[in-house]
């Protein structure tokens, strides 16, 4: 790799989905926050209206873009695993059990020895919550 290549500081995934304003709920129950979103030109919030993109974080620096799909999104089709680490895995799929995620069974495979879950999103994007 050259020297001349600026140092890469950080990667972050922009999901399209059906609809911004649930993908945001569904994301808040992982600790994700607004901190941006844009709307059509003449709406926004205050007409109700469910914003095009938003921009997610967490207070520990986890990041996450949401684009409203051109498309039907196609659950089937979301060919991509997202990894999401916390630090406890047991407290983390009791919290979203207590709020009826759709989790499944901790399972510990040889690479996650305390374990991960399978979280699937609204759009069908599958969300592997490990350990740190």
């Amino acid at each position: 790799m050259s020297a001349d290549v600026p140092p890469l500081r950080n990667v972050v995934a922009m999901l399209h989905v059906a609809s911004v304003a649930r993908s945001v709920a569904f994301y808040a129950q992982l600790g994700l926050e607004v901190s941006n979103t844009h709307y059509e030109p003449g709406g926004g919030i205050d007409r109700g209206d469910d914003p095009v993109w938003a921009w997610l974080q967490s207070r520990h620096g986890a990041s996450l873009m949401l684009a409203r799909a051109d498309a039907p999104v196609d659950p089937a089709a979301q060919a991509v695993l997202f990894y999401l680490y916390c630090d406890d895995v047991a407290a983390m799929h009791a919290a979203l059990v207590a709020v009826r995620a759709p989790v499944g069974p901790i399972a510990y495979p040889f690479y996650c020895p305390r374990g991960e879950f399978r979280l699937t999103d609204p759009d069908g994007y599958v969300c592997m919550v490990t350990h740190t």
